[in-house]
């Protein structure tokens, strides 16, 4: 399985219950349809490659619960810990404004005209993304990914125009 053209869309952070279930950390742009059931999952676990089939998701407390065929319980359940699951870029439509995490880290952050630092990461919650900016002078700041903060994003140019409200970067 190749994962070069592929994206991280979750990881297996741990087992849920006794009935098989495992908690997922998302990290796609569309977990319905990703973790639609009957979905077959590419996942890979310390050089092992398994490719598992969803018999159901629910959202839980910001994470996802899927139950696996095959996986009849917390001890096979708990031998996913750890499995990255990778799938090919979904096909965007030309009004879809989504951008994956890969495409938004390392864009420089434009603010009333100057640049004044770099998005080093992106955290996925339960309200939306946010995204993790150290500016120049060093200091770390947290950024809602919104677009009345986040009006334009510049993929060509490597560029986010930032409109924060006033006090967000002092934080």
């Amino acid at each position: 399985m190749s994962t070069e053209q592929e994206l991280q869309i979750g990881k297996v952070v741990k087992s849920h219950g006794i009935r098989g279930e495992v908690v997922v950390e998302l990290s796609t742009d569309d977990p319905e349809i990703r973790f639609a059931v009957g979905e077959v999952l590419k996942g890979k676990q310390s050089g092992k490659e398994h490719a598992l089939t969803i018999d159901s998701a629910r959202a839980h407390q910001g994470r996802l619960l899927v139950k696996f065929a095959k996986v009849p319980d917390r001890t096979a359940a708990d031998s996913l810990r750890g499995t990255r699951f990778f799938a090919a870029p979904l096909e965007a439509d030309d009004d879809d404004e989504g951008f994956y995490d890969h495409e938004l880290e390392g864009l420089r952050i434009i603010h009333n005209g100057e640049d004044i630092g770099e998005v080093t990461g992106v955290m996925h919650g339960p309200a939306g993304e946010i995204l993790e900016v150290t500016l120049d002078s060093g200091k770390d700041v947290l950024i809602p990914f919104v677009h009345a903060i986040v009006p334009e994003v510049d993929l060509e140019e490597g560029t986010a125009t930032i409109t924060p409200p006033e006090g967000l970067l002092d934080l």
